[in-house]
């Protein structure tokens, strides 16, 4: 029910409003100001019905100081036919309409029922404003399934914060496209976001990329650099990969983020820092961390909010979308008019578990699009990963009952060393499709060995 608040020095037209319109809405009356001021700051109500006169109070002063407390409140100034001028200054004020007294019943009604589609399309304008805003701010982040739309509350949550946000998740499942949300719909968005891939540059070249060098630090230093860092002033920095940053670096990096200031290579001046740090990895780290590959107190330092990103076979609710989106986006960059996809081929999309995740979906959809020149894919366009989908099913099966019977720690055995195999014996590879660390998988093989 609607609550409507009536400000009125006159205790009769309090009683003959309230009573009009108390079948309809919930009513509040007083025929003092101050008191109705303090009402509205206690309970938002969703209109006030407003004279212009109270007494010696300024009915305008009263309703400037409600719209300070609540601008969206629909304030209905109530006053006599010499008036008008002054009601004219009231709707400059702020106040939605006016009624003269007598005030007529039937004009009553008809304006608060006004008033409040007014209002209802105001909420309406308003979340859809914020809706416009939030899809523009995460673009890219094509989904429609409950656990991402967590991913999008916890964004929204830590977005205006400095506090560090550490996301995980396999690797193709979005985590940089999560970064710049958090950034990019912040109070930081105006400042530098600098992306740092831990994984994909030479450790020997990391330290200067992050830190900085002053000219002469070491060989081929001929200028100062400033490092990703001092890029970042005032701005964020996502370290990308940050299971991969190697043991010595981890302790600088450490240090850089309790003092809060960094030394370039090569100088003795310190650069006090104003820096947003997100990162992301796709191990686990507390398993790392277990291992002795990742510092515990580094670890603790990234960790304060954490988001996981679910791999996309658990959020096939968003394939349809996805794929959509990628054939519209390929039909633009290929000059394509692909209208969709044929009801046996999207089976086989369905049917597919995507080791390689969103990434993966993108090239697949690329792959099809070269290959496919009807309005439609068909199940002749897919690549053969989807094609024979239902093949490595049944081989999948077969496998499964290969392993009825056995010991767990001999299933095990046997399933790393046919992944090894599958990866042409690279440990990386291997270890990441299993989801354990490098270190791990190397322990677990020099136990088989010694069997």
């Amino acid at each position: 029910m609607k609550k409507i608040l009536i400000i009125d020095d006159e205790p009769a037209i309090c009683s003959s409003l309230s009573f009009a319109l108390e079948d309809d809405y919930e009513v509040t009356t007083t025929t003092n100001p101050e008191e109705g001021i303090a009402l509205i700051q206690e309970d938002p109500f969703h209109i006030c019905l407003l004279d212009l006169k109270i007494g010696s109070v300024s009915g305008i002063d009263v309703l400037v100081q409600l719209k300070e407390i609540q601008e969206n409140l629909i304030v209905i100034m109530i006053t006599a036919y010499g008036d008008i001028t002054t009601s004219v200054e009231a709707l400059q004020k702020g106040a939605f309409s006016y009624l003269t007294k007598p005030i007529n019943m039937d004009e009553l009604f008809t304006t608060i029922e006004k008033s409040l589609q007014f209002l209802e399309l105001n909420d309406r304008v308003d979340y859809l404003s914020k809706e416009l805003e939030r899809k523009s701010t995460f673009e890219g982040m094509i989904t429609k399934s409950e656990k991402m739309d967590n991913v999008l509350q916890l964004v929204d949550k830590v977005k205006d914060v400095d506090t560090s946000v550490l996301i995980t998740g396999e690797s193709g499942t979005g985590k940089e496209i999560v970064a710049r949300a958090i950034h990019f719909s912040g109070k930081r968005k105006k400042e530098h976001l600098e992306v740092v891939n831990c994984a994909a540059i030479p450790e020997q070249l990391l330290e200067s990329e992050l830190f900085g060098y002053e000219k002469g630090a070491f060989t081929g230093a001929d200028t100062n650099k400033e490092g990703k860092f001092q890029l970042a002033q005032n701005g964020t920095i996502f370290l990308d990969e940050i299971g991969d940053m190697p043991s010595a670096l981890q302790a600088k990096l450490l240090r850089v983020l309790q003092r809060k200031e960094v030394t370039p290579l090569g100088s003795n001046k310190t650069v006090k820092l104003n820096v947003r740090v997100l990162a992301a990895t796709n191990k686990d780290l507390l398993e790392a961390v277990g291992n002795g590959e990742f510092r515990e107190d580094l670890y603790y330092r990234l960790n304060v909010i954490s988001i996981h990103l679910p791999p996309l076979r658990e959020r096939k609710d968003d394939l349809q979308l996805l794929i959509h989106h990628f054939i519209d986006q390929f039909n633009k960059a290929m000059g394509k008019q692909v209208k969709g996809i044929t009801s046996e081929a999207k089976e086989l999309f369905y049917q597919y578990s995507y080791p390689g995740n969103i990434r993966e979906l993108e090239n697949l959809i690329e792959a099809t699009m070269v290959m496919s020149d009807g309005p439609y894919i068909d199940v002749a366009d897919l690549p053969p990963q989807l094609r024979d989908v239902d093949r490595q099913i049944e081989k999948g099966k077969s496998s499964l009952n290969a392993y009825l019977g056995l010991p767990l720690k001999e299933i095990e055995k046997q399933f790393i060393l046919a992944t090894l195999e599958y990866n042409d014996g690279h440990r990386k590879n291997t270890a990441k499709m299993l989801g354990i660390s490098e270190r791990g998988l190397r322990e677990k093989l020099k136990t088989y060995q010694k069997e």
